[in-house]
């Protein structure tokens, strides 16, 4: 790979709703306004090789709606946080409190991932996408996998509390830079700031 168009998929159903969604079983597709920004970000990207998304439904649906005449492949690795007992409910229904005051390398109760392990997995998935041959890869994820990257493109490791990333917004990424913010985050996950 020599370019990297990185998004996070277009509104969900769920994200109209505000409500957390960490489970890929768990069908949540794009909103009427989500399938219109995902068309969007493909006119607003140009063309690519290949098209990566995660195994969530709104992210393959941003995918085939913005490059439809793209080859898909699909990355578990760049999808959502297990959000463990918070699956299904708001932020601001404990899951907040609970990024306020967790460790990252604790996950939430009920089963899920923590910070720590989620990076390791967003650094998988990135490095999957620089081995391949396609000369320019967009790549559909979440909020989370998009920020970490556009965080240690700034220098920055991960944060408590991420700030929002918009959705269906292309950034363009070389892969010698790509590779530098994924080598920054690898450090911060061998030892958590925060």
């Amino acid at each position: 790979m020599r370019e990297l168009i990185l998004a996070r998929h277009a509104e969900s159903e769920w994200n109209v709703l505000e409500r957390l969604n960490g489970d890929p079983s768990v069908t949540v597709g794009l909103s009427y306004a989500g399938r219109e920004q995902a068309r969007g970000l493909g006119l607003s990207a140009g063309p690519v090789d290949l098209v990566a998304h995660s195994s969530f439904e709104r992210t393959r649906q941003t995918a085939e709606l913005a490059w439809p005449h793209a080859p898909l492949l699909e990355v578990p690795d760049l999808g959502e946080f297990g959000f463990g007992s918070f699956e299904g409910s708001r932020w601001a229904d404990g899951f907040d409190q609970w990024v306020d005051t967790s460790a990252p390398d604790v996950g939430p109760p009920g089963g899920g991932e923590s910070r720590v392990e989620a990076a390791r997995r967003f650094v998988r998935g990135y490095r999957t996408l620089l081995a391949r041959p396609e000369d320019r890869i967009a790549a559909v994820a979440h909020g989370a996998p998009v920020a970490y990257v556009l965080l240690a493109l700034e220098g920055s490791a991960p944060v408590r509390r991420l700030e929002g990333v918009h959705q269906a917004r292309p950034f363009t990424i070389a892969a010698i830079d790509l590779e530098r913010a994924l080598d920054l985050i690898d450090a911060w996950v061998v030892s958590p700031a925060f």
